[in-house]
C-alpha cells in the first residue's frame, strides 16, 4: 500500500514540477505582457472546467458499478457531453472575456483553446476503473507523460513563434498527449453510452464538487482576473508567476500529506484518543508545510527568481514573501480538512474557502482605488486566516478534536508569519544570495524552525512512520 501510495504522490509531484518547468520556460521566452496574455489561456479553461465539472473519474472508483462496462461507456458519454458544452460555453465567451481583460485582439486565442475541453471529453475512462484495483500506473503515466511531451516540444514550438502562441500551442499538445494516452494505456475497448438515469445519477453525485470548483476557482483565479483587469497583463504576468512559485510546491506537499494522513485517521476514527492524536499531527503537517514555503521564500527567494526567471522579473520581489504568507496560510487549512474529511464531513473546505470569496469584491474595489498588488494579497491573507480559524473550529465541533496541543504551534506560526511580512517591508528579497542573507532574515528563520520545532505530533508520527 505505502509503495502504491508513493507511486501516486510522486506522479503528481513529477508532472506539478513539469507544468511548472514549462511556465518558467515560456516566461524565459516571452516578454511579461506575453506571459500575461498566456495566464489568461489557462484561466479560461479553469472558467468553463467550474462549469460542469462533475467528477465523473471519481464516480468511476467509488460507485458499486464502477466495473461495469455499461456504466463506464455512459459516463465516456457524459465527459463527451461535458467537452462539447464546456467547449461551446468557452468559444461563445471568448470576446466578452478578451474585453474584459481589456485585450480584444487575443479573442481568437480563446475560440482556438476552446477545442481543448472538446478533446479532454473524449478520454478514456479505463485507467480510473484500474484504480478501483490499485493499479495506478495508467493514471500516473498519462499524468507524467503528457506533462514532458508539452516541455520537449517547447523548443520547436518557440522556433515558429515568439509570443503567447507558444503557451497556446503547449496546451494543445498536453491536451492531445494526455487524451491520446488514456487510450494507449486501456485495456477495454472505446465505447459510448449515453443513459439519461446513469447521467441523473452522476449529476446528483457531482452537484457538489461543481459547488467547491467554482469556491477554487475563486481562490486560485480570482485575483488574477482582477489584476489583469484592473493592473494590466505585464503586472499580472508578474502576479501570476508568484503565485505559480509559491502555490506548486504546496499543492504537491499538501496531496502528500492527506496521502499520509487520512488512510490512518479514517481508520482511528472509532478511537477518539488515536484519532485525536493523528488529527492534531495532520493539522501540524498543515502548519509546517506553510511554515517550509516561508522558510525558502525568505532565505532564498530572491536568488532563486533571479537565477529562473531573469531581470525581467524582478519586480515579482517586493510581492514575494507576502505572497509566501498568504500561501502559508492557506496550506494550513489542509490538515483540519484532512480530519474533518476522515469522518464523512466533506464540506469544511467549502466554508473555508468561502471567505476568500466573499474577499474578491473587497479586493477588487480596493485594486481599483490603490492600484497596489499588495492591498490583494493582505486582503487575500486575512480572507485566508479568518477561515483557517473557522475550519479549526469546524474540525473541532464536528469531529471532537481537542484544538489544546495546537495553541502554541499555531501563535508560532502566526508570529512566523507576521516577521517574515514586517522583514519583507525593512528589506526586500535581494538578487544575491549574501545581500539577501541579513541578520532579520536569520531571525525569521529562527523563529520559523522555533514553530518548527512546537510540533510535537507531528514529529512523533514521522518517527514512528519512517524509522
Amino acid at each position: 500500500m505505502l509503495k502504491k501510495a508513493f507511486l501516486v504522490v510522486s506522479g503528481n509531484a513529477f508532472g506539478s514540477a513539469l507544468l511548472l518547468l514549462r511556465n518558467l520556460i515560456v516566461a524565459r521566452l516571452v516578454s511579461p505582457d506575453d506571459y500575461g496574455i498566456a495566464s489568461t489561456l489557462a484561466i479560461s479553461m479553469s472558467i468553463v472546467e467550474m462549469l460542469s465539472y462533475l467528477g465523473l473519474n471519481q464516480l468511476m472508483v467509488v460507485d458499486k458499478d464502477g466495473d461495469d462496462e455499461h456504466f463506464q461507456r455512459a459516463m465516456q458519454g457524459f465527459q463527451v457531453m461535458r467537452g462539447v458544452f464546456s467547449s461551446t460555453v468557452l468559444f461563445l465567451i471568448a470576446y466578452p472575456y478578451a474585453n474584459f481583460l481589456g485585450i480584444p485582439d487575443v479573442a481568437w486565442a480563446y475560440q482556438v483553446i476552446a477545442v481543448i475541453p472538446f478533446i479532454n471529453g473524449l478520454q478514456h475512462y479505463d485507467n480510473h476503473r484500474m484504480r478501483r484495483h490499485m493499479n495506478f500506473r495508467p493514471a500516473v503515466v498519462t499524468q507524467s507523460v503528457a506533462p514532458l511531451i508539452s516541455v520537449i516540444l517547447l523548443w520547436p514550438i518557440a522556433m515558429v513563434y515568439s509570443d503567447y502562441r507558444i503557451m497556446l500551442v503547449s496546451l494543445l499538445v498536453q491536451a492531445i498527449s494526455s487524451v491520446s494516452l488514456t487510450h494507449i494505456m486501456a485495456k477495454r475497448p472505446y465505447r459510448l453510452a449515453f443513459d439519461m438515469t446513469l447521467m441523473r445519477k452522476a449529476t446528483i453525485f457531482g452537484w457538489p464538487l461543481l459547488l467547491n470548483g467554482v469556491m477554487l476557482f475563486g481562490v486560485f483565479n480570482g485575483e488574477r482576473l482582477v489584476v489583469g483587469r484592473e493592473l494590466g497583463m505585464a503586472q499580472l504576468a508578474v502576479f501570476s508567476m508568484a503565485i505559480t512559485l509559491t502555490l506548486t510546491p504546496t499543492l504537491v506537499l499538501a496531496g502528500a500529506s492527506q496521502s499520509l494522513f487520512l488512510p490512518k485517521l479514517t481508520a482511528a476514527r472509532d478511537d477518539a484518543r488515536s484519532f485525536n492524536w493523528l488529527g492534531v499531527a495532520a493539522i501540524e503537517g498543515g502548519l509546517a508545510i506553510g511554515l517550509l514555503l516561508l522558510l525558502g521564500t525568505v532565505m532564498i527567494g530572491g536568488p532563486v527568481v533571479h537565477i529562473l526567471l531573469g531581470a525581467k522579473y524582478e519586480a515579482m520581489l517586493p510581492i514575494l514573501v507576502p505572497m509566501a504568507v498568504m500561501q502559508a496560510v492557506r496550506v494550513a487549512k489542509s490538515g483540519a480538512a484532512t480530519v474533518a474529511l476522515a469522518k464523512g464531513r466533506s464540506g469544511n473546505s467549502a466554508v473555508a474557502n468561502f471567505f476568500r470569496i466573499l474577499s474578491l469584491p473587497v479586493s477588487w474595489y480596493a485594486v481599483v482605488q490603490t492600484g497596489s498588488v499588495f492591498t490583494v494579497l493582505w486582503i487575500a491573507a486575512a480572507a485566508e486566516a479568518l477561515g483557517f480559524f473557522v475550519s479549526l473550529r469546524l474540525a473541532a465541533k464536528r469531529t471532537e478534536l481537542l484544538l489544546q496541543p495546537l495553541l502554541i504551534p499555531v501563535i508560532l506560526f502566526t508570529l512566523a508569519c507576521a516577521a517574515a511580512a514586517i522583514d519583507n517591508h525593512l528589506l526586500q528579497p535581494q538578487t544575491g544570495l549574501i545581500a539577501n542573507l541579513s541578520w532579520s532574515r536569520w531571525v525569521v528563520a529562527a523563529m520559523i524552525i522555533g514553530g518548527l520545532g512546537s510540533m510535537t505530533a507531528l514529529r512523533g508520527y514521522l518517527v514512528r512512520r519512517f524509522t
